[in-house]
């Protein structure tokens, strides 16, 4: 079964909740933690008075000192609201024969579950079954693009290299997501809030490497569409290797100093807890300053294509190119990370289950949907791809078939 943790450690695969503590793991650490202030209190209460009834903790909420025939009153615990709106009271009496039951019980006070953690369980299923399946399709079609793009010769070229290496990205993400679920749930019996193995660190390390990799080659992209429309971009080996060291290399440099944090001053759990851990911005103040960057790059690009679309300012010959590109453009807007911008500045719990789908169920096909703009619908590939159809009809069967006519569809990036 799909565990509430699980889901939100997933979410290392958006940057937006990052730093959040799943609710599972927030559930059970703060039990924990009250239960210490609670055995605390306990102790320095043991030199005084044994009369009435003395503070307990029952796993849920701590009861202090009362007097015999007095009828304590405590609040629900904050962790109920993780998963419910939970402003009710509970109440116990203190008799001679020791503490009453609890009343109203708590999940009728509360508005809660007995079993609070599997309230959302069948939701988390359903959701870690759709982005199972939106990465899987991902996968083996950004595959099948990056073999084209690689085996026909005329393909070869500036610009397909870079979405070459945003496929691998998309692609290393997906295989992130498979070994994640795979190291951390093989098995029912282990328990994911506590985990620490180094295979489980290691997956968690790898995941946020192919997540970053991903932003910085999207960034690549936004450079290189900018350039384009500057008329500005140089076909040079140095600028590709710029863009390698600033897609592959940034984030190991990243990756390498959270590592050496976790290392020595937060090796706790399996590092994907990082609730107020100020090294965390190692890795998400990058990721959130490639989409801010990201952003500000596509809003240039709108305003420079709205100036070349003027008829005053271009010559009629050009008009078509720009209005493709303008098409184009739009349609990987909202591919690039954009979304991102509105939900940095939301609090982190904020509309989970919003979050959750478009962060994770709609951001499973991501790859399949950049892989058939940039590839599949570009009107240079199917031409190629019909062409070598063409000639393999040609050698096989003495077939000669009607020239490939143009796609509807043109990404001349």
């Amino acid at each position: 079964m799909c565990s509430v943790r699980g889901i939100f450690l997933t979410l290392c695969l958006a940057p937006a909740a990052l730093s959040s503590l799943h609710p599972e793991c927030e559930y059970i650490f703060q039990l924990e933690k009250e239960e210490r202030h609670c055995l605390q209190y306990i102790a320095e209460q043991e030199n005084r008075s044994t009369e009435g009834c003395w503070p307990f903790w029952d796993a849920v909420t701590c009861w202090p000192h009362a007097v015999v025939g007095e009828t304590v009153h405590r609040a629900c615990p904050a962790v109920f609201s993780l998963f419910r709106n939970s402003t009710g009271s509970v109440s116990r009496n203190c008799t001679t024969g020791g503490w009453s039951r609890p009343f109203p019980p708590y999940h009728v006070a509360c508005n809660v579950d007995d079993d609070i953690p599997e309230t959302e369980e069948s939701y988390f299923a359903s959701v870690k079954l759709i982005y199972t399946i939106g990465y899987s399709i991902s996968l083996v079609v950004l595959a099948v693009a990056v073999l084209i793009l690689l085996l026909f010769r005329k393909l070869r070229c500036a610009r397909n290299f870079i979405h070459i290496q945003l496929f691998l990205t998309f692609i290393l993400k997906a295989v992130a997501v498979f070994i994640k679920d795979a190291t951390l749930f093989s098995s029912d019996d282990t328990n994911h809030c506590t985990l620490s193995t180094f295979a489980c660190k290691a997956s968690v390390v790898f995941c946020h490497y192919c997540v970053m990799a991903n932003f910085f080659w999207l960034l690549v992209e936004a450079f290189y569409l900018n350039s384009l429309l500057l008329s500005s971009f140089y076909h040079s080996r140095r600028c590709l290797w710029g863009f390698s060291l600033l897609g592959w290399g940034v984030p190991v440099l990243f990756i390498v100093l959270w590592i050496g944090s976790r290392v020595y001053f937060e090796d706790t759990e399996c590092w994907d807890i990082n609730e107020d851990s100020p090294y965390w911005w190692i890795i998400k103040g990058p990721i959130v300053v490639s989409i801010a960057v990201n952003f500000m790059l596509f809003m240039n690009i709108i305003r420079i294509l709205i100036q070349k679309l003027n008829p005053r300012l271009i010559q009629f010959n050009n008009s078509s190119q720009y209005r493709r590109l303008t098409k184009s453009t739009l349609l990987l807007i909202p591919l690039f990370g954009t979304h991102y911008m509105f939900f940095n500045f939301l609090p982190d719990y904020f509309n989970v289950n919003l979050r959750l789908c478009i962060e994770l169920c709609m951001g499973s096909f991501q790859g399949l949907l950049v892989a058939i703009l940039y590839c599949f619908l570009n009107q240079e590939v199917q031409k190629e791809v019909h062409m070598q159809w063409l000639r393999w009809q040609e050698r096989s069967y003495g077939v000669v078939s009607p020239a490939p006519k143009g796609s509807q569809m043109d990404t001349p990036f």
